[in-house]
């Protein structure tokens, strides 16, 4: 794997944040037939649920302790904005690393979603987010490119300040199940919009015994202290909630315009036919 990074240079310890400036992506999942034939709970039409969630990596440089190979200490990692437990929509994460490391097919089956390694250069890693049965059987593919050093060339490195590159994203899941609401009810990693006049959750079902689970928030995670913070992207969330409010309101209006129109004409039809007789 070629070292696209050999020319940075090592200096005094500074601090190095990197990466996007915080902004909203919506990345909204397809419905699947097949999901709704296997899934029994009955879908919420006109609601979309969104979960917003932040990938990336934190590398720390090793200092005296590195090697040719071996020059940084880093973690991968997907977790909710404001470090929820996203353990109660997914249900597996998969990270593919690049091919000299060893299984670089890395799968992490509980919260949190991260693992952590150690190496010298930059690339691209695919995460595949797999859902529980109830939230959608399409997985999410994202792409986090690892990153290592500084970009700027001129600055130094820090065996106690990282190297933080994380992106936002917020994922739309359209017409949820009636478990899937269950379960998010009084949960931290979603607003849950409004829901329909009339509309009877069932209780919620955890996804697996509670006393095997481990906590899946990442508040205390010994790395929370670098993480990015993603207010603003937080206060466009919440306006994405009020448009997708309107959108569905829109979408039943139009249903209603479609089935008051298929009347008129049927109407039309039948006083056209009485009148030929």
């Amino acid at each position: 794997m070629p070292n696209t990074s050999s020319s940075k240079k090592h200096g005094q310890d500074q601090p190095e944040f990197t990466g996007p400036i915080p902004v909203s992506l919506r990345t909204k999942m397809g419905k699947s037939e097949d999901n709704d034939k296997k899934n029994s709970s009955k879908k919420v039409k006109d609601v979309e649920i969104s979960v917003p969630i932040v990938y990336g990596n934190i590398a720390f440089w090793l200092g005296k302790k590195a090697s040719e190979y071996q020059s940084h200490k880093w973690t991968i990692y997907v977790r909710g904005a404001s470090n929820e437990d996203l353990g109660v929509i997914v249900k597996r994460a998969v990270f593919q690393l690049h091919t000299s490391f060893n299984n670089p097919t890395r799968v992490v089956d509980a919260p949190p979603f991260e693992l952590s390694e150690a190496g010298w250069g930059e690339f691209e890693i695919a995460i595949t987010l797999y859902f529980h049965s109830d939230v959608c059987d399409k997985p999410l593919n994202l792409y986090h490119h690892l990153k290592l050093y500084p970009e700027d060339e001129n600055s130094s490195m820090s065996t106690k300040k990282p190297v933080v590159v994380e992106s936002y994203d917020e994922v739309v899941f359209p017409d949820p199940s009636e478990a899937f609401l269950a379960r998010l009810q009084n949960h931290p990693v979603v607003n849950l919009p409004r829901l329909p006049p009339g509309l009877t959750l069932p209780p919620p079902i955890p996804v697996e015994d509670a006393s095997k689970r481990r906590r899946g928030d990442t508040k205390d995670n010994p790395l929370s202290q670098w993480f990015l913070n993603f207010s603003e992207a937080d206060e466009l969330l919440q306006l994405a909630a009020a448009r997708q409010q309107v959108q569905a309101h829109i979408s039943k209006l139009k249903r209603q315009i479609t089935s008051i129109d298929g009347q008129h004409k049927q109407q039309q039809q039948q006083l056209k036919s009485s009148s030929d007789q």
